[in-house]
């Protein structure tokens, strides 16, 4: 996991500060290598490496006591650093040589062998011509093997998305999309759920329809189509996003049966991508964000100098979209045409003194770290079991092999091996001796593949176009949670708001701090899973200059130390000059480090960054320039995130994912990066995740219903049973019988009206009850459609249909005549 995490909340990196192992395995330097594409036409999302900022972009960020500190100690504004030496800025000097190209570790995923026998299948779903000759052979053999190479690309996008190969999710086989697990039939569902997502991938700006998706399906296959669609639909796969075409239909009601309230906890990331499919879905929600913007720990900062003539924009919490073949980060920045800037290689190491690392040492460093990695991830292949009831820290099997195998006990080579292991610490927020030697890279085989990228401007422009037009309400922090049968009530800002359930999408340091009452207590095995994860903290120190001095061809560059307890402190640079609309730098403090800068005032900090900025280019000649301002972020004082990103503790595992996630008594949901197994930490994982939890709500409240369907039915089976035999009249949906004892035509009568349930089968209805008199009855039957039935009986008789249980005392002593009746003539 050591290659893709957030900073300061949901995010990954993908460059020579970024060693992470894969399925467990030891981190190696490679050539880049290609991806799987998306899919035949959609694979240029990414611009070129000089993918030119937008210079326009205008943010807009609320100030708070809770968000980032800026460099002045007496007031959250940013402080101009013109302050530390004044007179004009020094002309820029020469830039620094050309550095070594360092090759960032990239996986090469190869999937066709696994999946190309689904191309045997492909006859069995797509529409297909016959060859018009026997000498067509030839071009119906070239046409076999397209469309199995289209069968093969189609896998490829599912696979990146994150669905297995030959067999279904745990969604898909909840949601029933097959009748039978295993099979033909499931085979078929795959391929044509396949086609579908990466029919819409190609063009994720318009609105993907069953009609388009049924030209290019056999006919007979329809129900596979109605399954797969509807799946990928609800859950959010296809579809979703924030182009115009997008939007357009999702303002539309989606289902006219009432789904429910739901209240949302939270505007960052998860959040409002929840809000919105909820309200698509048909739910009736709003947002409660104890902060006064969107975003959570998601957050751009606007900088400039004193007359704003130079000005950048700095991602204090998440920032790099990591992976982005089938990331869904990755559309909406096409939907909204966002250049993307992919994160190059290009990665020097300098010495406290400045010097360049050597290469030869720093490879041999390389592979010894790496070696040790491998150790360790042989160890607990052995001993897994042991393991499990006995768990030990990353950081202490790494430093006793260490010694074992006397790694890096040269000094030099110690401050090699030292960045590394803040490398890791920074991918994982915490200290080697938090991590669980065990399961701390659980989530690696998951990994999403392709470039890791930039977005021009920041990641508060995804947030923005995300929460745009949803009912947030800022500055209301929630205090207790009280649920029950009969819904749940959120108190947050001294006001109560009642709904059917809430979702909660707080960090997972939020939890911890027991900063939300839930009442009744949250059950013992998700409060013990909140225990045992652990959630971390990472620090930047943002620094806009008056000109970019480090030199415009790398995108990072590390610093070593000769103290190996403050090895995480600025160890890595981000240059933003590319992607900020100007010179702008971003330290980053892991570890040990990131905990002791929190208590640093930020001029200290931004003072040392500065010193060490000059230790390394003041030898070349090159002159560091006063900053024009700066930024320090404090995420662990933070009161809506109390730290970083999570992270797998000692003792924990991906399990305590999964039980953080479950719903509490089908009312208390959980959506943010800590609740996503297969993507924690990272800005896609916490926008699944609120994808995830609104069709998880969705099907909890369809189980509801069908479950009230039935008690009314159920109650209702005494009436109907009246009814089986030769109603007095029975028209459409209508049925009635009259009062044996009357002949009197506006005496009472017995309505009976059936109503299709929402995804029931032929002939299941729930059944609702009236009083109407005889004479409207037959007025009614003489009508021809039940539309016109339906519209004269409710405006002109204002007839009020009601279940079993809601029948006044007026039908309850109709219904006993009636049966009284039945039983007389029987």
């Amino acid at each position: 996991m050591a290659e893709k995490r957030l900073e300061e909340g949901v995010f990954i990196n993908n460059h020579h500060a970024a060693p992470a192992p894969f399925s467990s395995c030891p981190v190696v330097r490679m050539e880049p290598t290609e991806s799987p594409p998306e899919s035949a036409t959609a694979v240029a999302a990414v611009a070129d490496n000089n993918a030119t900022p937008d210079p326009a972009v205008s943010l807009s960020v609320s100030k708070s006591s809770s968000e980032p500190m800026d460099i002045n100690d007496s007031t959250t504004e940013p402080m101009e650093i013109n302050d530390f030496a004044s007179g004009p800025a020094p002309e820029p000097q020469s830039q620094p040589e050309p550095q070594p190209r360092k090759k960032r570790r990239r996986r090469k995923k190869i999937f066709t062998d696994m999946i190309s026998s689904t191309a045997s299948r492909l006859r069995a779903l797509r529409p297909h011509s016959k060859p018009s000759a026997a000498g067509d052979l030839d071009d119906s053999i070239s046409g076999h093997q397209r469309k199995r190479r289209e069968v093969d690309i189609e896998a490829l996008i599912a696979i990146s998305v994150g669905f297995p190969v030959d067999s279904l999710t745990e969604e898909e086989i909840e949601a029933n999309v097959v009748s039978q697990i295993g099979g033909t039939e499931q085979a078929n569902y795959i391929i044509v759920r396949n086609h579908i997502l990466s029919r819409w991938r190609s063009n994720v700006s318009v609105w993907l329809t069953k009609d388009h998706v049924l030209e290019s399906i056999r006919a007979e296959h329809k129900s596979l189509v109605n399954s797969a669609y509807n799946f990928l639909l609800h859950h959010g796969y296809i579809n979703f996003g924030v182009a115009p075409a997008i939007k357009e239909v999702k303002t539309k009601v989606f289902d006219e049966m009432p789904k429910g309230s739901v209240i949302v906890i939270g505007a960052g990331l998860s959040g409002v991508v929840a809000a919105r499919q909820l309200i698509f879905l048909g739910f009736k929600v709003i947002v409660l964000e104890g902060r006064a913007r969107p975003g959570g720990r998601v957050r751009t900062k606007k900088m400039s100098g004193t007359d704003e003539s130079v000005v950048g924009a700095a991602d204090l919490g998440g920032s790099v979209l990591t992976g982005i073949n089938g990331n869904p980060l990755g559309v909406l920045a096409r939907q909204l045409g966002f250049p993307l800037h992919k994160v190059r290689d290009i990665c020097p190491l300098y010495l406290p003194n400045g010097r360049m690392v050597n290469s030869d040492v720093d490879s041999k460093v390389e592979v010894s770290f790496n070696k040790l990695l491998d150790r360790v991830c042989k160890l607990r292949q052995g001993i897994m079991e042991e393991i499990r009831s006995v768990d030990i820290s990353l950081g202490t099997s790494l430093e006793a092999f260490r010694r074992v195998y006397k790694v890096a006990e040269e000094p030099l080579e110690r401050m090699l091996l030292d960045w590394h292991l803040a490398n890791l610490e920074y991918a994982n927020a915490t200290l080697m001796s938090n991590l669980s030697m065990a399961f701390w890279d659980q989530d690696d085989p998951y990994e999403m593949g392709g470039d890791h990228c930039f977005i021009p401007g920041g990641n508060e422009r995804l947030i923005r176009a995300l929460a745009e037009d949803l009912p947030i309400f800022y500055d209301r922090p929630v205090e207790s949670v009280r649920y029950g049968s009969d819904g749940v009530m959120v108190y947050a800002g001294g006001q109560e708001y009642q709904s059917d359930m809430v979702l909660c999408t707080v960090p997972l340091g939020v939890l911890k701090k027991g900063a939300i009452e839930f009442v009744p207590d949250l059950p013992q095995r998700k409060k013990d899973a909140i225990e045992r994860l652990g959630f971390g903290l990472l620090n930047k120190v943002a620094i806009l200059f008056p000109y970019d001095f480090w030199g415009g061809e790398i995108d990072t560059f590390g610093h070593l130390t000769d103290d190996p307890n403050m090895r995480g402190e600025f160890f890595l640079f981000y240059s933003y000059s590319s992607v900020a609309g100007g010179p702008l730098l971003i330290a980053l403090v892991a570890g040990e480090a990131a905990v002791k800068f929190e208590k640093m005032s930020p001029i200290e900090s931004v003072n040392r960054v500065l010193e060490i900025l000059k230790g390394i280019f003041s030898p070349k000649g090159i002159a560091v320039p006063d900053p024009l301002q700066a930024v320090c972020t404090r995420w662990g004082q933070d009161q809506f995130s109390y730290g970083s990103y999570s992270y797998v503790a000692i003792g924990a595992s991906g399990d305590d994912y999964d039980i953080l996630a479950e719903n509490v008594a089908d009312r208390v949901f959980f959506a943010g990066e800590a609740t996503n197994r297969q993507y924690p930490a990272t800005m896609h994982g916490a926008f699944l995740s609120g994808m995830r939890e609104a069709a998880h709500i969705m099907r909890v409240a369809r189980k509801s219903v069908a479950k009230m369907n039935n008690t009314i039915n159920h109650e209702s089976d005494d009436v109907n049973r009246l009814f089986e035999n030769n109603p007095d009249l029975a028209f459409g949906v209508f049925s009635v019988l009259y009062d044996p004892q009357s002949t009197d035509m506006e005496a009472n009568a017995l309505l009976r009206v059936a109503v299709r349930s929402e995804n029931s089968e032929v002939g299941d209805f729930i059944y609702l009850y009236g009083l109407i008199q005889k004479k409207q009855a037959i007025e009614l039957s003489d009508l021809e459609e039940d539309v016109k039935r339906a519209k004269m009986l409710s405006e002109r008789f204002r007839v009020r249909l009601v279940g079993r249980n809601g029948l006044c005392d007026a039908a309850e002593s109709l219904i006993s005549r009636i049966r009284l009746g039945k039983s007389a003539s029987t």
